[in-house]
C-alpha cells in the first residue's frame, strides 16, 4: 500500500501462527513446519482455524477426517493426531497443548500463542469498519491496510460448501477493504495508488462496477483520458457477458463525463 502505513495486527510473539490464506503455512517460533499438502494434519489444523472461537465436536471431526471407520477407531485416530500435534508445536508453547478438548469439542489453544491469520483478518476490517463508523476515518484506513496486508490470498484448503462459502466471504472483505483504500487514496490525491486497489479488486472481480469507476476516475486524472474510455468499455463489455445487463446510470454518467467535460471528473 502507497501512503500512510498499515497497523501491523499479528500477534506479537505469538509462538505457532497457522495461515490460511493463499495457501497453508505453519509457523513455528517463526520457522515454517513442513506438512504433506492434504494429511490429516493439515486437514484438522485447516478447520479448527475456521472455527477458532465455536470449536467442533468430535463426531463431526471424525466423520470429516476417518468417515468410513468405525467409531472406537475413528476416535482412538483423533486422539493419536492430538498427541502428534501436541509433540510437534507443545515446546514452543511452554508445555500446553495446541489443541484443546472440553465437552467433546475440539479447539485451538489461542490463549496458549496459536494465532490465525483469518482471525487476525477478520478483526482488522472489524476495526476498520468500527472506525469508519465513529467518523475516525485515518484509524479507519490503517486498520483496513492492516488487513489488506494480513490477506495473503484466497482461502484454498478444500471444496466443500462451507469452506467455498468462507471463502467467498473472506473475499468479498478483502475487496471491501481495498475498496475503502482506493477512496482514500483518491481522494488524498495519490491516483497511482488509487488505480492499485481498484485494478486489485477487479482482479478478483470483474463485474464490480464502483472498482471500474474508480480506475476511469485514476486515469482522467492521470492524464490517460484514452484509458479511462477503454475501462468503460471494457465494464460494459463484461456486465454484458457475464449478466447480460447495461452498466448502472452512476456509470454511464461518469463515462459522459470522462468523454465530453474530464475536467470536472
Amino acid at each position: 500500500m502507497t501512503g500512510d502505513p498499515a497497523v501491523d495486527l499479528t500477534v506479537t510473539g505469538a509462538p505457532i501462527r497457522l495461515c490460511l490464506l493463499g495457501g497453508f503455512r505453519l509457523l513455528k517460533s517463526g520457522r515454517q513446519v513442513r506438512v504433506r499438502p492434504g494429511s490429516k494434519t493439515q486437514v484438522l489444523l485447516g478447520h479448527l482455524g475456521l472455527h477458532v472461537r465455536s470449536g467442533i465436536p468430535r463426531d463431526e471431526l471424525t466423520d470429516l477426517m476417518w468417515p468410513s471407520a468405525a467409531v472406537e477407531l475413528a476416535n482412538q485416530s483423533l486422539n493419536t493426531l492430538v498427541y502428534s500435534l501436541h509433540r510437534l508445536l507443545g515446546d514452543a508453547m511452554a508445555g500446553h497443548h495446541p489443541v484443546l478438548r472440553d465437552s467433546g469439542i475440539y479447539r485451538l489453544n489461542v490463549q496458549a500463542g496459536i494465532a490465525v491469520d483469518v482471525l487476525e483478518f477478520d478483526a482488522a476490517v472489524d476495526r476498520g469498519d468500527r472506525h469508519a463508523g465513529d467518523g475516525d476515518g485515518e484509524s479507519a484506513i490503517r486498520f483496513y491496510g492492516g488487513a489488506a496486508q494480513l490477506y495473503a490470498g484466497d482461502l484454498s484448503l478444500g471444496s466443500d460448501v462451507q469452506q467455498v462459502v468462507e471463502r467467498e466471504r473472506l473475499r468479498a472483505r478483502y475487496l471491501h477493504t481495498r475498496s475503502r483504500l482506493a477512496d482514500h487514496e483518491f481522494a488524498r490525491g495519490r491516483y497511482v495508488a488509487a488505480l492499485d486497489h481498484a485494478l486489485d479488486v477487479l482482479a478478483n472481480d470483474p463485474c464490480r462496477e464502483d472498482a471500474h469507476r474508480m480506475a476511469m476516475r485514476s486515469y482522467v486524472r492521470l492524464g490517460e483520458r484514452s484509458q479511462a474510455l477503454r475501462q468503460y468499455r471494457m465494464c460494459r463489455k463484461i456486465l454484458e457477458q457475464e449478466f447480460e445487463a447495461v452498466p448502472e446510470p452512476e456509470t454511464e454518467a461518469l463515462f459522459e463525463r470522462v468523454r465530453l467535460d474530464p475536467s470536472h471528473v
